[in-house]
């Protein structure tokens, strides 16, 4: 499937995105580059390969590379994890966006990204774990015509029928 496209416009007339508005508004440019980062075809490819070949939420398939971006690894250090919170969250409401227009519907299920260090006021909440330094966990997506392999777990259960 081609890749997607979300505008800044998309973003603001989007439902979830509205509940981000302020993270968007940051006259930064921070969030531009974001949605530059997201509107790769190959990283979407990426994020569906995750959920269908991986059995992980979409960001798992480009968490690290997104967090290595420079301009990115420096926000998440040097902010206030408040505010890198509510960046997070829309990065979050980004990837629904975009999975949902690639033909996709959320789960209601989440899926670990990371095991998050012990609080220390001297450093920023990350990760001690996992796939990612900063995401701790992200939405689980399904095909809205149904998943192309069956799980494990269905596999699993023919095999002990059939035995």
């Amino acid at each position: 499937m081609p890749g997607v496209t979300v505008t800044r416009q998309d973003f603001a007339e989007n439902r979830l995105g509205k509940a981000f508005a302020d993270v968007a508004a940051e006259d930064d440019g921070r969030f531009d580059e974001v949605l530059a980062f997201f509107n790769d075809d190959e990283r979407q490819r990426r994020m569906e390969d995750a959920e269908i070949h991986h059995d992980r939420p979409p960001l798992a398939g480009v968490v690290r590379e997104f967090e290595s971006q420079p301009q990115f690894d420096r926000f998440f250090r040097e902010i206030h994890g408040g505010r890198t919170k509510r960046f997070r969250q829309a990065v979050g409401a980004l990837v629904r966006m975009i999975m949902e227009r690639r033909g996709w519907k959320k789960t209601g299920r989440k899926g670990s990204l990371g095991v998050r260090a012990a609080k220390d006021p001297q450093f920023p909440g990350h990760n001690t774990g996992g796939l990612a330094l900063w995401f701790l966990r992200a939405e689980r997506y399904q095909p809205e015509n149904g998943r192309p392999f069956p799980s494990v777990r269905r596999r699993c259960g023919e095999l002990e029928a059939t035995s």
